[in-house]
């Protein structure tokens, strides 16, 4: 058994908490899985993994997983530095994406770059949850929002505004609030990686302050979040590539516009060991040309509010 192939294994195991949902990321059988485990075990001499309910590492198990992701990322590194002096586009690129952005956005524009190197095989992985690109196994990721690890290198495709936004017929009933020191007074429709406490942080005379909102709905999906902001259960701060098609359908009403929250860039990350990699310029260079700077959601919206098509009720 090729001992990279172990590793590999060994490495998807880990990440994904079981043989099982490893057997589906390989793409082989769960058997086959368990089998390259035992060898790997057997022939180190020592148990890498507590099997239980819970599948946990051991001591060995940790040390082996984090130094088997160094050497395979330093592997990929040399070959794609051999890669880079032709300018060929090859291999395999592990890459992970925000899932509400990759369901309306990412996955037809990811199909036709495939097309357009056949030779590359991608894994794609769509999860909101944060991947950690120095200790997980993945070539780049698509982030959204404000980026704070300076040790990666990143380069922005599109902004990523956020428009604070309420149904006409919310805003009919329980009247439009002028400033956000009005919000107390409203329900809010809260996702909880950002408002994990149901507060607002929103840019007043430019600094960032906590408005209180009443919480009424906490969710992690974006698109949650639009469904009931169209039903007219309460205000939600939603960004552009979600809210575009409602605003637009006159679904839903942008207001507050001036304290609007930046919602920063969309952007995609990597390792500064991999800035020579000619898969991930091609990568990047490719969803930048195809969404665009302003993108087509932006222009959208914009053209909807220069041109007053919402029609929303007068505050009371």
């Amino acid at each position: 058994m090729n001992q990279f192939i172990e590793m590999q294994t060994y490495i998807a195991i880990v990440e994904a908490g079981s043989i099982t949902e490893a057997a589906k990321r390989v793409g082989t059988t769960k058997s086959v899985i368990s089998q390259r485990m035992q060898q790997l075990e057997k022939r180190l001499g020592v148990s890498l993994i507590n099997r239980g309910r819970i599948m946990t590492l051991t001591d060995a198990g940790q040390e082996f997983y984090h130094r088997s992701i160094q050497l395979l990322a330093e592997l990929t590194e040399i070959e794609d530095s051999v890669r880079s002096t032709h300018f060929s586009v090859t291999g395999s690129l592990r890459i992970a994406v925000p899932l509400a952005f990759s369901l309306q956005y990412l996955a037809p524009h990811m199909a036709e770059f495939m097309q357009m190197y056949p030779d590359l095989r991608l894994d794609i992985e769509s999860t909101d949850s944060f991947v950690n690109l120095n200790e997980q196994n993945y070539d780049v990721a698509i982030r959204m929002g404000q980026l704070t690890d300076s040790s990666l290198i990143s380069k922005t495709i599109a902004p990523n505004h956020h428009y604070i936004c309420a149904s006409p017929a919310y805003l009919e009933k329980y009247g439009i609030p002028q400033h956000p020191n009005e919000l107390y007074q409203h329900q809010g429709l809260l996702y909880i990686a950002r408002e994990p406490h149901g507060m607002w942080q929103l840019p007043v005379d430019g600094q960032y302050q906590s408005f209180r909102i009443q919480s009424y709905l906490r969710t992690d999906n974006g698109y949650q979040l639009l469904e009931a902001a169209k039903l007219g259960l309460g205000l939600a701060i939603l960004p552009g590539f979600i809210a575009s098609e409602a605003i637009c359908n006159k679904e839903i009403c942008v207001i507050l516009q001036e304290y609007s929250p930046s919602g920063g860039n969309i952007s995609a990350v990597y390792r500064a060991s991999k800035r020579a990699s000619p898969k991930i310029h091609a990568l990047t260079n490719f969803l930048i040309e195809k969404i665009g700077n302003p993108p087509s959601w932006e222009l959208n919206i914009q053209h909807a509010l220069s041109t007053s098509i919402q029609e929303t009720p007068r505050s009371s």
